[in-house]
């Protein structure tokens, strides 16, 4: 068995990846200039150099300074390539030159998505006016188009230019909430705008890449043939997702039940869907390896095929990943060199890093390399668990074994990025995963044999009743008592703590190495005496949270892991609006919720909690003057509420006012001047987003 603790030796491409990812990470934090990098390079590169003139038995005297300096300069590269890759460092950039009275001149990126009150798409902007000129500028935005029937059509490649405000992204600012602004930063996306059909001129013709042009059209063509050949909206939504990564359909309800039991992966284009591409294109091209003069043919259409699906898929990093790799296996295996798994996946994954350093921070790159590290590592040990003399039950556990071997080190991830463990992830994986397989193989024939209707018709009805039943057992298998164990908080260092545990174990169980034990030991003595004092913070936290959801009033009153919600009606019957954006904090707070506390009183618009009082006034608040002013801690305005600050603070004298997101914008800002005038601190909680209050 190759060891998994001696790759770093084996694998040589393991040793520049790591400092290359230290260096993309330190200059993301940090934002250091290029000159720095540039000259830390330099001077490391010359001194390299140096040391190359040395004697051999100089050179093998300083071997540990020349790994030093080659560690630098991978380390420098990496900065330097997150640097140059960040859009905020070109001169042209979109945001150092917009002005509002700027005209725009962008292009769309790619076709039209819908959704629920409009439709969405990337642009890049080309061109801007100002100062009497016009004058290139870089970087991409969101364009939300208005629902109309005067909409003129749209597609990849469409000119528009247009004059209307441009909205900079940012996050809603609740806790723990998903960083979107940095999601879209690290796609050159830093600003949005809605537009309606009068808004923007369509001017004549379009620009592009031919390439994208066809990938798009093929794509479209693609969703044609599902569209028409696959019965009911959950089959074709998944059928969408598992043949090239056309999420907009998918059921959100039947994504969290997939997240649940531990079986999303396989609805993310991935190394499974181009390891049954790549077996499938074996098979077909096996007579061009028995003749010498087509031999060669055979390598070159297995890494186009790959290459053009992953491109069709939508180039995201997990598929991007494996293409990368399985085309180093294939040429290793013309070329009849050994080519070690460990230095493929090192070598693929900086090949992706200097392309996009940024792919580091998504979450599917990282767990895509987890899995397959995994299995690379502890595939074998866990098969020898079980010996079975028959084939069937043999396959069967070899199966299991792929599927617990990849659960090792895409744990932690999974604990840090989704907050929840799936318990039959082994029974649901065992279902899903050889039936995703046969799902995807008959879509690929369903698109071959598309030409003719007889055959296309029949197919896609056998394949509408495997989706179904896939689509079956996985939420029966999700409505199971526990079947998910949910609201799993861990931080950044408990993280890398279960690595080293997980590391530490393994090399003691596999390697008969001590030092591991006793390494794992510490590991989980930190482990568990963070995750104490995390526990026994929050038993002690008393805080009210006003969270930032647009249109929306939401208030946790939170006492020490119990917490009570005000909020309206309309969210409370919303759960994806709730779990978006209230669960992340809730989690990281470790909250449950509460119907009662000795310490919190609220009754209609008035309420204490602990020492600290607090008025909300909503529209609906009927307000009776008291015989002398009102001292409290915070005033929350909620739901456009017609009073007028100067008078209203006359008897009530509050710490700080509180602008629900409820309230209009237009509303908020004569508030804001009120308050500038009276000298009151006050929170715009659809500005700075959430706004936390703690309580003495």
């Amino acid at each position: 068995m190759q060891s998994g603790f001696s790759f770093l030796k084996k694998a040589p491409f393991t040793r520049l990846l790591l400092p290359l990812i230290a260096g993309i990470i330190t200059q993301w934090q940090l934002q250091f200039t290029l000159n720095l990098w540039v000259l830390v390079f330099s001077i490391s590169l010359i001194l390299l150099l140096v040391l190359f003139l040395l004697a051999p038995f100089e050179k093998f005297r300083y071997s540990s300074v020349y790994g030093f300096f080659i560690a630098i300069i991978f380390f420098s590269l990496g900065a330097a390539l997150a640097w140059n890759k960040d859009i905020r460092h070109n001169k042209y950039w979109l945001g150092n030159l917009y002005k509002e009275t700027s005209a725009l001149l962008v292009t769309l990126e790619e076709p039209l998505s819908e959704k629920t009150k409009s439709y969405k798409a990337i642009a890049s902007v080309q061109a801007m006016t100002g100062n009497h000129e016009i004058f290139p500028v870089k970087g991409n935005i969101i364009i939300y188009f208005q629902k109309d029937s005067s909409l003129p059509p749209l597609n990849y490649g469409s000119r528009l230019i247009f004059i209307k405000p441009l909205q900079t992204i940012k996050n809603s600012g609740n806790p723990a909430g998903f960083n979107y602004k940095r999601y879209c930063l690290f796609q050159d996306i830093s600003h949005q705008v809605y537009l309606r059909p009068g808004d923007f001129e369509l001017l004549p013709g379009k620009t592009g890449s031919w390439f994208k042009n066809f990938l798009f059209s093929t794509r479209e063509n693609v969703l044609k043939i599902l569209r028409k050949n696959i019965q009911g909206e959950k089959e074709q939504g998944l059928a969408e997702a598992l043949l090239i990564g056309y999420k907009d359909d998918l059921d959100k309800n039947l994504i969290q039940s997939y997240s649940n039991t531990g079986v999303v992966h396989i609805i993310a284009i991935s190394g499974l869907h181009l390891g049954l591409i790549y077996w499938l294109l074996i098979q077909i091209l096996k007579p061009l390896q028995k003749r010498k003069t087509s031999r060669w043919l055979r390598p070159v259409l297995i890494i186009s095929s790959l290459w053009l699906f992953s491109l069709l898929a939508g180039g995201q990093p997990s598929v991007l990943r494996s293409a990368v790799m399985f085309t180093c296996i294939v040429l290793g295996e013309n070329l009849t060199h050994r080519i070690s798994i460990f230095n493929t996946l090192a070598f693929s994954a900086f090949l992706l890093l200097c392309y996009n350093p940024y792919w580091l921070w998504d979450a599917g790159f990282q767990l895509s390399y987890a899995a397959v590290l995994s299995i690379v590592i502890f595939m074998k040990p866990v098969y020898n668990w079980f010996y079975f003399k028959r084939k069937l039950p043999d396959y069967i556990w070899k199966l299991n074994a792929i599927t617990i071997a990849a659960q090792f080190l895409t744990l932690p991830f999974s604990l840090y990025h989704f907050h929840q463990f799936p318990n039959f992830f082994l029974f649901s994986n065992f279902i899903a995963v050889p039936l995703s397989s046969g799902i995807l193989l008959g879509e690929i024939l369903l698109v071959a044999v598309s030409l003719v209707p007889a055959v296309a018709v029949f197919l896609g009805k056998i394949l509408s009743g495997m989706i179904w039943l896939l689509n079956t057992i996985i939420e029966e298998i999700d409505s199971y008592p526990f079947a998910v164990w949910n609201g799993i908080q861990v931080s950044i260092i408990q993280v890398i703590l279960l690595f080293v545990i997980i590391a530490g174990l393994s090399s003691w169980l596999m390697e008969k190495q001590n030092a591991g034990l006793k390494t794992s030991l510490i590991a989980m003595f930190l482990f568990i005496s963070l995750r104490s004092y995390s526990f026994y913070q929050a038993n002690r936290q008393k805080k009210i949270i006003f969270y930032n959801i647009p249109q929306h009033q939401a208030i946790d009153f939170i006492d020490g892991r119990n917490y009570f919600f005000k909020t309206d009606s309309s969210l409370l019957k919303d759960d994806f609006l709730q779990s978006f954006h209230i669960k992340p904090s809730r989690i990281l707070y470790r909250l449950k919720p509460a119907e009662h506390s000795a310490s919190f009183f609220i009754s209609e618009n008035y309420g204490q909690f602990g020492n600290s009082k607090f008025i909300i006034i909503d529209s609906n608040f009927n307000f009776k003057k008291p015989a002398e002013p009102v001292h409290v801690n915070a005033l929350i305005l909620a739901f456009n509420p017609k009073i007028y600050l100067k008078q209203l603070t006359r008897i009530i004298q509050p710490d700080i006012i509180v602008f629900d997101a409820s309230n209009p914008s237009w509303k908020i800002k004569y508030w804001i001047k009120d308050c500038n005038s009276l000298g009151i601190p006050y929170h715009n909680v659809s500005e700075k987003g959430a706004y936390e209050m703690n309580i003495k």
